[in-house]
């Protein structure tokens, strides 16, 4: 619903003293090998007859057809040595993610002569990269049939990814923080001047009244209805459900009018006191389709969850946890725990999708979830900052057994849990954090290549 695709610009390049054949042929070869992962690209094949940028003649043109495109990253593969004045002139005009890298050199021919050089071109255009400035992802020099570069190109669309999530983030804030939730504020002008990072205000007075004319609008909610009822179970008045579709609509529908990346809600206790049901349930299924909704209007964290999701590829939902407690027995592991915001399509196999009412706050009203999640590898994701300093907190862990709570949870083995809890306490960081499965951390290293003002701190 919300997935951002990316499209790759693919400038290959060759040097007239080495053989224009065999360039030509890898250069085939590559952009086969892309067709087939199903990575979308923009090539130069109608630049010249070799489809190569081999002249700063041809920059101009491939400038101006890779702006056509619209492309979100360039890659630059060295068929052979390749023209690093071309490349890199191209690379500096266009200003997006590079990614380098150029198919490893055969041996010589019987008679003693190199076809390629594709290495040695390497380490020309990586230093007139670094020359001009120019931020660039480098894929070691490998085998044209090896899989590690197409691994590699994977993991730096991913990284694209998150620089372009970050390019047009918008985080719609729906009322005002909790009071008690201190621990959440965050720098609104700081986020737009360093990031470029918007917060897109509703008060929960409009936003409770939107949902309310909805409520008295059956047949306007009947699809919305039973889309929740087909995958939750939620054992009470039809009404209540009616109201838990139309908060769900409306969120949707002002995401999608204002392209809202996520979205941060003042979850309790205002919105009960005005309709009288929790929206967890909702927050769940909105992040299952691609749209994050964090909780206690957490704006650093509904950053983080873009992020987290970004990095992944939008291929799994991401969800939003509280770092609540260890576990009684295992020192490494801990419980990543909240009401129930996370995506129902995550839960443990062989369970259900219960969504109860709520066993801590008084109003006991109905919406929460109740479900562990799937024993797997996830990585959590922390951004925030202080004093105008930002960084990016990421570890990775695994699910474990533990004890059963209420909610929605997984306890989370670290390799280092106390290393991390430092890191948590000492900051600039608090309880929340976005988690994804997956290990997304190779991806964020490359992305934050290109987002200045925004510092890693993982922890692997």
């Amino acid at each position: 619903m919300f997935r951002k695709s990316i499209k790759l610009g693919v400038a290959a390049t060759r040097r007239n003293i080495f053989s224009r054949e065999d360039a030509i042929r890898h250069k085939n070869i590559i952009l086969q090998r892309l067709s087939a992962e199903n990575i979308d690209c923009a090539d130069l094949e109608s630049l010249n007859e070799d489809g190569l940028l081999y002249d700063i003649t041809f920059c101009d043109a491939a400038a101006e057809h890779f702006i056509k495109e619209k492309i979100d990253a360039l890659f630059i593969p060295h068929c052979n040595f390749g023209c690093e004045e071309a490349v890199s002139n191209l690379a500096k005009r266009l200003g997006v993610p590079v990614l380098l890298w150029g198919p490893r050199d055969n041996a010589p021919l019987e008679n003693g002569q190199r076809l390629r050089d594709s290495q040695c071109g390497l380490f020309a255009t990586g230093k007139v990269l670094l020359r001009m400035n120019v931020p660039f992802t480098y894929i070691a020099n490998t085998w044209i049939d090896g899989d590690e570069w197409v691994g590699g190109v994977k993991n730096f669309i991913g990284a694209v990814s998150v620089v372009k999530a970050m390019k047009s983030l918008k985080i719609g804030q729906i009322g005002t923080r909790p009071r008690d939730f201190f621990s959440v504020i965050c720098n609104e002008g700081e986020l737009i001047e360093k990031f470029g990072i918007q917060v897109i205000p509703m008060s929960l007075a409009d936003f409770c009244e939107e949902a309310k004319k909805l409520i008295a609008e059956p047949e306007r909610l009947k699809i919305g209805v039973n889309e929740l009822k087909a995958k939750l179970n939620m054992d009470f008045p039809e009404e209540e459900i009616r109201k838990l579709a139309a908060i769900k609509k409306v969120m949707a529908d002002w995401a999608e009018e204002n392209s809202l990346s996520a979205i941060a809600i003042q979850c309790w206790n205002a919105l009960q006191d005005i309709l009288g049901v929790m929206p967890c349930a909702v927050n769940a299924c909105l992040s299952e389709e691609g749209l994050p909704v964090v909780c206690e209007t957490d704006i650093n964290g509904a950053v983080s969850a873009v992020i987290a999701q970004a990095a992944g590829g939008y291929e799994k939902p991401v969800f939003f946890a509280d770092i609540t407690v260890r576990h009684s027995e295992n020192d490494n592991a801990e419980l990543l725990w909240h009401c129930g915001p996370f995506p129902p399509s995550l839960r443990k196999k062989g369970t259900e999708a219960n969504v109860l009412r709520h066993s801590v706050l008084p109003s006991k009203c109905p919406g929460v979830c109740d479900w562990e999640l799937e024993h797997g590898e996830v990585t959590v994701v922390r951004f925030d900052g202080i004093g105008g300093k930002y960084s990016l907190l990421a570890a990775n862990g695994k699910g474990v057994d533990g004890p059963v709570t209420r909610g929605t949870y997984l306890w989370t083995e670290f390799a280092d849990w106390e290393a991390l809890e430092r890191k948590i306490v000492c900051g600039p960081y608090i309880h929340h954090v976005a988690g994804i499965y997956g290990n997304i951390i190779p991806v964020l290293e490359e992305a934050l290549r290109y987002i200045p003002g925004l510092e890693a701190d993982f922890v692997k």
